[in-house]
């Protein structure tokens, strides 16, 4: 066996909710624009021929309760409060109508963004990997399992920045369905057990500011917390 030449990280697993167990995390994949009402605030059109994806890497994924730092390079740093699929079976070109059978369960998610950096890039037609896959750009809850939780449709979405009430909406708004995103997914890449997927961000995102408190919830999921550090004196 070749001898490694520094250690590896540890694997990336989310908890599950009530349980004394984790779910492994192996891809992150990001549905854009998948509220009318948000591609509307962000001067854009939602494209209702295909969803469309960006992904980040697990190592940038962070955990509810943590408190992380304003992020280097940006002067603008938004949150996105998002509705997360963990899929726990294989998946390459499912029907829509079975493509619920390979979600493992569903969390509560913050899709974090470098704003500037993103307009930059859309400016340039260049790629968006900069404004949206860095540390700590992933913010996730504990997991529900999939049976637990039920069809993905009525259940609110809302987060609260500070206390006050800036995003809102029901997962039925999404323009792509959960099974709409993993058939269409699947078409692209051979999907399997511990990929995760956030499905878009409703209207509200906004900038956050050192010493900011996020509070998201998903109607029965567990919450996911974030706060952003204050700034050194």
């Amino acid at each position: 066996m070749t001898r490694l030449v520094f250690p590896t990280p540890d694997p990336v697993t989310v908890p599950l909710h009530g349980e004394d167990a984790a779910f492994p995390v192996t891809r992150i994949f990001c549905v854009g624009r998948n509220y009318a009402d948000h591609a509307k605030e962000m001067g854009a059109e939602v494209d209702r021929e295909a969803p469309f994806y960006f992904t980040k890497a697990p190592a940038h994924l962070t955990l509810s309760g943590a408190t992380i730092p304003y992020p280097p390079g940006t002067a603008d740093f938004h949150h996105e409060m998002e509705f997360v699929v963990a899929l726990g079976a294989s998946a390459f070109r499912i029907p829509k109508g079975k493509a619920l059978d390979a979600v493992f369960g569903y969390a509560a998610g913050l899709d974090m963004t470098r704003r500037d950096l993103q307009a930059a890039a859309k400016d340039k037609r260049r790629p968006w990997d900069t404004s949206k896959d860095f540390e700590n750009a992933a913010v996730i809850g504990p997991i529900t399992r999939a049976g637990d939780f039920g069809q993905p449709g009525p259940q609110s979405l809302s987060l609260l920045l500070n206390g006050k009430l800036v995003q809102r909406a029901r997962l039925a708004d999404m323009v792509w369905s959960v099974a709409g995103i993993i058939a269409h997914l699947s078409t692209l890449y051979h999907l399997g057990p511990g990929d995760i997927i956030f499905t878009g961000t409703p209207a509200g995102v906004g900038p956050v500011r050192p010493g900011d408190v996020l509070h998201g919830e998903i109607e029965g999921l567990a919450p996911v917390d974030l706060t952003i550090a204050p700034r050194r004196a």
